[in-house]
């Protein structure tokens, strides 16, 4: 008897939000799910876990093929917990993180913790995928999500990638009959222009409110995931950790 895969399902939303349901539904298509998720949002916590505090983790529902725990901590404390703890006398065979709502597109894979729980995944040697749709909207419309991240897993799953792959998916807002296919890309050369908002509050206190503007570098460059969001096009990245700088290593090396 062919043994059922497990899928571990986790976000950086919370674990009430609606792309994080979606994610289960893509997941179970394929296998059990065990899902772990923040108790409340966790957006741009990156790699960060919690070192100073007590965790805690609830059970909320659970269901034949299912069962989804709340965690007190950071994405990457929640794949912790699952790879170290629930589930650590079996074999995951996929990770996925998402659905988040926002694109975790360019630069915002650093910033990202629905990407750095799938990184994380990764690290233990499973292959992970983080989905993300380009609409911070708390309803937003998921089916189009639903349907490419169906086949993006079974891809993956078929063509036995296996080890420490990772991949950054990322949705446009279109309708599936508007999404013109999946391309796979390279990041965006692109930053954060940042802008402070100031305030003072009725104590006469100061406070501010981060806000920001995306600036690409290349906006013409037809192989990046900016792109081909823009064109409504499914953007598949893969990532990699190694963050060394190869050029400039063999700068430094003469120099040195």
């Amino acid at each position: 008897m062919k043994k059922e895969r497990l899928i571990l399902v986790t976000n950086d939303d919370g674990y009430t939000a609606k792309g994080f349901r979606a994610a289960i539904e893509v997941a179970r298509t394929f296998g059990r799910v065990v899902a772990v998720a923040p108790e409340r949002t966790q957006s741009g916590m990156s790699q960060a876990i919690t070192m100073y505090n007590p965790l805690f983790l609830r059970k909320q529902h659970e269901e034949v093929g299912v069962v989804i725990y709340s965690f007190s901590g950071t994405p990457v404390d929640c794949v912790k917990m699952a790879f170290d703890y629930l589930l650590a006398d079996e074999q995951v065979d996929l990770v996925i993180s998402g659905i988040n709502h926002g694109s975790n597109a360019a630069v915002n894979v650093l910033y990202s913790g629905t990407m750095g729980a799938a990184i994380e995944g990764s690290f233990y040697g499973c292959p992970s995928i983080g989905l993300s749709l380009t609409d911070h909207d708390l309803d937003a419309d998921f089916n189009a999500a639903l349907h490419y991240g169906r086949e993006i897993v079974g891809r993956v799953l078929e063509g036995n990638l296996t080890g420490s792959l990772c991949l950054n998916v990322n949705f446009p807002v279109a309708t599936i009959d508007q999404i013109r296919g999946i391309r796979v890309c390279r990041q965006t050369d692109g930053y954060w222009k940042e802008e402070f908002y100031h305030h003072e509050d009725p104590r006469g206190r100061e406070y501010f409110w981060l806000t920001g503007e995306f600036i690409n570098r290349e906006p013409e460059a037809e192989d990046t995931d900016e792109w081909a969001l823009a064109n409504n096009y499914v953007a598949i990245v893969p990532v990699q950790v190694d963050l060394t700088d190869y050029r400039r290593k063999k700068e430094l090396e003469q120099l040195f």
